[in-house]
């Protein structure tokens, strides 16, 4: 792998990720289309650990009372009755379909779903899902109010992205807005639900990603790295974006990147697969 792109892949992760875009989505096309080939699931995975990273330091005053809240719960009941203690769990709960269903049928993820007519059609099918939720969802309940129920129902959203082109954020978000959760609660969830999951499938993927032609560890590190930094500054533009602004924006760009994806395939000016 080049150094052209590893820095450019870096970019683009860090600018993707936390957007309802779906970062691996983008990630396929751009090493498809500029350079000729997969950069590989593993390659994504691994550059998330420094998305993630971004998370947990720009959220880190929120994350540490939610732990400290959750261990608080086993020695003082009265802690459980609180809205921490109880999102502390839902993001535990809500982190088991995608750490299952991803065990489950990793070979597949990394092969066949990374074909590019499937992620043009998730792009759009996806895109307008989110389009629908922003259009016909109340967006009255905040996170504290949020159930058992609906923390499984967003796990399930978020194990979707298993499948690039749905976005892990996209569909979170989607399902929250569904749900009737303000645009900034269903994002801020969304950003505290992806934490254990890309923690460990980017970890549990190291070694994948220096097989063969990939990155040296170097690279990859420095590809980390920008992400991380790119990533920060997303997550801050992101939250204050969507406290005033409907999400029309990237469902129009969902739509707009599918069908440009698939006049390209049907052109054959890029290979599926």
């Amino acid at each position: 792998m080049t150094w052209l792109e590893v820095i450019v892949l870096g970019v683009v992760q860090g600018l993707t990720e936390f957007l309802p875009i779906s970062s691996s989505a983008h990630l396929r096309i751009v090493s498809e289309v500029f350079f000729g080939r997969d950069a590989g699931a593993a390659f994504t995975a691994v550059t998330q650990l420094g998305t993630e990273a971004a998370v947990l330091v720009y959220f880190a005053r929120d994350i540490g009372h939610l732990l400290l809240t959750w261990f608080r719960g086993f020695r003082f009941p009265a802690v459980r009755a609180t809205p921490d203690y109880r999102i502390a769990w839902l993001v535990i709960i809500g982190t088991i379909p995608i750490g299952l269903l991803g065990f489950l049928f990793e070979d597949q993820i990394q092969t066949a779903a990374r074909n590019l007519w499937l992620i043009a059609t998730t792009l759009v099918a996806f895109g307008l899902l989110l389009g629908l939720a922003e259009r016909i969802g109340r967006q009255r309940l905040e996170l504290e109010q949020m159930k058992p129920a609906d923390g499984i129902l967003l796990g399930l959203a978020q194990a979707m992205a298993l499948i690039p082109g749905v976005s892990r954020s996209g569909g979170t978000i989607t399902a929250g807005l569904f749900l009737g959760f303000s645009r900034p609660a269903a994002v801020r969830y969304s950003f505290l639900l992806a934490i254990p999951a890309v923690v460990a499938s980017g970890i549990f993927q190291i070694p994948d990603v220096f097989a063969g032609d990939g990155p040296t560890a170097v690279q990859m590190l420095v590809a980390t790295v920008i992400a991380f930094g790119i990533g920060f500054a997303t997550i801050a533009w992101l939250l204050r974006y969507v406290e005033r602004h409907s999400v029309y924006v990237f469902v129009w760009y969902r739509v707009a990147l599918g069908a440009v994806l698939f006049v390209a395939l049907g052109a054959g000016w890029v290979a599926a697969s």
